[in-house]
């Protein structure tokens, strides 16, 4: 008997789309039950959003003070307790920013070893995940006598359907919370922008935009056509954008339906958060850029000409 147990990812009272791509990897492994746990200050709303989603048993919602905000200190041991009572086989979580951080804590705390990005499921203890920045494809069988700990690759599962009625029930823990961690704040960058982690279209810059004034044309066309904006690592190192438009291996990775990339050479680690898009789209001025190996389309040129004559056509 198999049991999924799957962390609750979710930011100003709004379930993430990480959760649903997470029922969604969780319903592959042919599971008795999957819940979902919630860790709030008041996590009611948020269960209820969660208990929508199809394939969903129960959702069980941990409402503490300490839970006010996303840390993971505090957040692993409660999960741990809730693993135990539950009597789970498996507890997954995504490969968001929390994600990548309380899921390790958890596995450490459990005693066992953890699976990141899982990407497509093969049974309840075999998957796929990616390696070498992408490049491939690894298949693991993960012992089955111990609880599987792992991270799920949005960027491979579609969003689960919401049409389920799970049970919410509110549940205790002793867990004992470390006080080493605290709180100081949060910096977000703010936007009316799509979310570049969720968005059907994205369009990006590189370091070729030249500095972070000339990325306005970069915004200018992104809402010409609705999209959320990126950036490669190279352009966020100049200051030309804040760090959390960084797609690639170390920033985000996004699997729109378009990506538009302008002065984006292709860096590997570049190429590994955006090889799931449905189209990849690469303006550059250099005809070698190693975009064009991986793009649908490819267009050599400047992009301070190109951009304009895009927008132009739009209007």
């Amino acid at each position: 008997m198999s049991t999924v147990l799957i962390i609750a990812d979710h930011r100003h009272g709004v379930l993430a789309a990480p959760t649903r791509k997470a029922a969604r990897c969780a319903a592959d492994f042919g599971a008795d039950a999957v819940d979902i746990l919630v860790l709030a200050e008041d996590g009611a709303d948020i269960a209820a959003q969660a208990a929508r989603i199809s394939g969903i048993r129960t959702v069980k919602h941990i409402d503490h003070a300490a839970n006010a905000q996303p840390l993971a200190a505090t957040a692993a041991p409660q999960i741990v307790a809730a693993v135990e009572g539950g009597d789970y086989s498996h507890v997954l979580g995504s490969n968001s920013s929390f994600g990548k951080d309380v899921i390790p804590r958890v596995a450490a705390l459990l005693g066992v070893g953890m699976v990141t990005d899982l990407m497509r499921v093969l049974g309840a203890y075999r998957f796929q995940r990616p390696t070498y920045a992408g490049n491939a494809v690894e298949t693991l069988a993960v012992p089955d006598d111990r609880i599987l700990v792992a991270t799920v690759r949005g960027a491979s599962f579609e969003p689960a359907a919401e049409q389920g009625q799970a049970k919410i029930e509110a549940i205790d823990t002793d867990a004992r919370l470390p006080g080493h961690t605290r709180h100081i704040g949060m910096a977000e960058h703010a936007s009316e922008r799509p979310d570049l982690g969720t968005a059907s279209r994205v369009v990006a810059g590189g370091r070729a935009v030249g500095s972070e004034e000339n990325f306005r044309v970069i915004y200018d066309f992104a809402d010409h056509i609705g999209a959320a904006v990126g950036a490669s690592r190279a352009a966020v190192d100049a200051g030309y954008v804040p760090n959390d438009m960084q797609v690639g291996q170390t920033g985000k990775i996004i699997a729109p339906a378009l990506y538009i990339g302008f002065g984006i050479s292709g860096a590997i680690q570049h190429l590994a958060g955006i090889k799931d898009a449905g189209t990849i789209v690469a303006v550059n001025k250099d005809p070698d850029a190693p975009i064009f190996e991986v793009a649908d389309y490819g267009l050599v040129g400047d992009l301070f000409a190109v951009i304009p004559e895009l927008i132009s056509a739009i209007d």
